[in-house]
Formats: C-alpha cells, structure tokens, sequence
C-alpha cells in the first residue's frame, strides 16, 4: 500500500460487542458499557484483518487536509455536542450546499478553533507534524510539512486542552499542538488477534500503554480496538507516545521562512537539531 488508509467514518471494532449495564470509564453519566466479545466480525475476516498493518490510535482531534480558498486547507470534524441547539445547526448544516464531508474550515482568526495557528502556517503551506524518525528507530520527529503533501489525508489533533490532553503536552502559558498523520506509528510486536493476548499486550508491556489499535487493512478498511472495549481505563500515567525521545528536524526552514514571533514554528525553527528526552521535556523560551 502507498498510503495507509484515511479516518472518513466511524471505525468498527475487531470484535462483536456487548453492552453491560455498568457505568462507562470512558464517558461521564453514561450507565453502561460497550465491552468486546472473543468474536471477530465478519467485516473484519472479509477484510484479511490477520494481514492488515497494526498502527497506534492516537488520542486527538481528528482533521483533514484538502483544497480551500484555492490553497490547501485544515478542516476540523464537525462534532457538537447533542442539544437543541445543536440539533437546529446540524439539520441547517445537512441541507446546506456545503456539507459532502462533514467537516468545518479552520478559519485563520477562528476562536472556535484558536489552535490552528500552532499547528498551520498557511503563509508558507506549513503544518507541524509528529513522526517517527525515518533513520533512527525509537526517536520521534518534529517537523514542518508541506500541506500540499498531506492533501486529502485526516490526521489527528494533539496537545494541550486536547481531550482532556492524555499526553500531558504544555501548558495554558505555553500551549503545545501537534499533528500526527494516520497510521503514523507503526506497531512493531503486534499482538495475536485473540482476546486474551490483546488483554496481555495492553496491560503488560510499554507498547501496550496507547488509547488503543488501528489495523490498516489492504483493501483500504479500518478496524480499531479501544482499550476499553477489554474494560481497561484510559488515560494513563505513562502513555507509550511521551515515553520516547523527540528531536526537532526544521532543516532549512528557519533561514527560508521569517515565522511570527511566538509561534511553534518559530521556536521550533530557533531549536532545530536539539533533542528531549520526552515531549513532556521539551523546554520553552518564546
């Protein structure tokens, strides 16, 4: 496969579910629970799941990237939250001519979407993505893409006030934003595709310590499994993401590119070749 495959509807489980009666880990005041059975789905088996890539769920906003104005654009998913009021704007939103994905243009003064000027510099075409580092295995990247090159591509939101922000980016004087494409880290020991060693591999060892599993599979299906379908808890202390050491890679971009003063891109720029031993650890002077 050239490209992993992109996040444009809800994702299935790998196993049938059930429903008990407990109150949900994962949502307040809801009273139950959404548990996986030992049985995979047939969407999963139709899909050759036991050949799919397995790659970490990042735990983020989920955006897109594609034409706007003319340029390459950062979109926003179209999530509210469900009242009256919010039922009136969708059903406006539905009938709209404006509506073919479901998502919401990241305007350049938006307050709605404040963070979007972390992590785009529309100026210059540039988002702030994490990687893996494509030489050295373990050590995580921080570097400007072209948006152009993540054209048609959903990627996920990360940092502070992010969800709760389960990766402990920043803080409120110097918030973090980041970007991480789909399927951007790979999982290098995938555990079997049975219920008890998926168990195993989540609650004992440090790949384990993700939100949860996405199989890309080679007919372009997505199937996930969320820690708490197994009724494991999430956030944790020590996710496996700010576990391992970073290194800023802007290259050339800080003597090509004039960034406005207090930015991320502009102190990544000041910070190119250093290494952290965390994201946690990342050390700001804007």
């Amino acid at each position: 496969m050239s490209r992993l495959g992109s996040v444009q509807q809800k994702v299935p489980c790998l196993f049938e579910t059930q429903v008990k009666e407990e109150p949900s880990a994962k949502r307040e005041r809801q009273p139950f629970k959404v548990l996986a059975t030992e049985t995979i789905t047939q969407k999963a088996l139709d899909a050759d799941i036991y050949n799919a890539i397995a790659t970490e769920k990042v735990d983020g906003t989920c955006c897109y990237v594609t034409t706007y104005k003319g340029q390459p654009y950062l979109w926003a998913r179209l999530d509210r939250k469900p009242n009256k009021q919010a039922e009136k704007k969708f059903k406006r939103f539905l009938y709209s001519t404006d509506n073919t994905k479901g998502w919401v243009p990241v305007e350049k003064n938006s307050k709605q979407y404040c963070w979007h000027t972390s992590v785009v510099d529309y100026e210059f075409d540039l988002g702030l993505i994490l990687k893996h580092h494509p030489e050295e295995s373990g050590l995580l990247e921080i570097s400007p893409v072209p948006l152009s090159d993540l054209s048609e591509q959903t990627l996920e939101l990360i940092g502070t006030n992010v969800n709760a922000n389960p990766y402990g980016l920043g803080s409120k004087k110097h918030p973090v934003h980041l970007l991480v494409p789909h399927g951007a880290f790979q999982i290098k020991t995938a555990p079997a595709l049975n219920h008890n060693d998926l168990l195993s591999w989540f609650s004992g060892c440090s790949e384990g310590k993700i939100e949860g599993i996405v199989w890309h599979c080679s007919n372009g299906y997505l199937i996930k499994l969320h820690r708490h379908h197994l009724g494991l808890t999430w956030p944790i202390v020590d996710p496996h993401l700010t576990s391992r050491p970073v290194v800023v890679t802007f290259s050339g971009a800080k003597h090509d590119y004039n960034f406005e003063s207090k930015t991320l891109f502009s102190y990544f720029s000041k910070v190119d070749g250093q290494r952290f031993s965390s994201l946690r650890d990342i050390v700001w002077d804007l």
